[in-house]
């Protein structure tokens, strides 16, 4: 029976390429994640799970903007019901993780709070010890474009690891860059490994599956960073997300993702 040790600080030796290094450890449950409790027998160190959490969240990068952003922090100030019924999707795929099937594809206007939902599921799952990570696809593009500068010090294989193999991964903000051909070619990589793999993904765009009958989306500037330029008439064209992504990855969704379509209006402006 170990000695009691719940007031001390416990030390673990552990090989680290032969160097002993000395590593802390939970007094209440040693480092095996569960503590004896006189009369009721084993239960789940509570400190450890909130350790694990905490180390998880920190790993997932999400944006300081996002850092509140939790299910208990999501409201509708009008109660739309769309709003509503996301935030039930969202909360029954956290719940009933890991026996899920499919993610979800937030669809939405600006504003309407799909970025807030797919980090509020990253963090829930963190609680369960589920390891997620946020991207925001036009920040990866720029990362993987960097990639190809020698001073970098970096590869573009370095830069897509860690969104290949993210047991849950949100990909922020798909189809709101110019889709040239080598945008096309880089989510088409990204998404079909994960589809390959069966990889929970959540996705959040701004763009539908149908055309708003009221206006187009406006048109974008092209990067520079990109070779091949698009026209501006045929950008403002690409007002659906079959448009953007391409037919291939659309078809791809429809298996890794149950579409949530959020109607409401843009809560920065309503807060104001």
């Amino acid at each position: 029976m170990p000695p009691e040790s719940s007031s001390k600080q416990v030390n673990k030796m552990i090989d680290n390429g032969g160097d002993a290094v000395a590593t802390e450890v939970c007094p209440g449950c040693f480092g095996t994640g569960v503590k004896i409790v006189a009369g009721k027998g084993a239960k789940i160190c509570d400190d450890c799970q909130q350790q694990s959490g905490d180390r998880l969240l920190q790993a997932a990068h999400i944006p300081r903007r996002y850092a509140e952003c939790s299910f208990s922090s999501f409201r509708d100030p009008k109660g739309t019901g769309s709003i509503y019924w996301a935030l039930m999707k969202a909360k029954m795929l956290v719940n009933e993780y890991p026996a899920v099937e499919k993610g979800l594809l937030l669809t939405g206007s600006v504003g309407v709070g799909k970025t807030h939902l797919a980090v509020a599921i990253l963090k829930g799952l963190a609680a369960k010890g589920v390891p997620g990570l946020f991207c925001e696809f036009g920040s990866l593009l720029k990362q993987i474009q960097d990639s190809y500068n020698p001073i970098s010090q970096t590869s573009e294989l370095r830069v897509l690891a860690p969104v290949y193999q993210a047991e849950v991964l949100v990909l922020d903000e798909l189809g709101s860059t110019v889709p040239t051909d080598w945008v096309r070619d880089t989510m088409y990589q990204i998404i079909n490994k994960r589809y390959n793999d069966k990889k929970l993904t959540i996705f959040t765009t701004n763009f539908r599956d149908e055309a708003r009958p009221d206006k187009g989306a406006e048109p974008e500037m092209l990067p520079r960073t990109f070779s091949r330029k698009v026209p501006s008439d045929r950008i403002q064209e690409m007002t659906t997300l079959e448009d953007r992504i391409g037919t291939r990855l659309r078809s791809r969704l429809y298996e890794m993702c149950n579409v949530v379509e959020i109607e409401g209006e843009d809560f920065r402006k309503t807060r104001q």
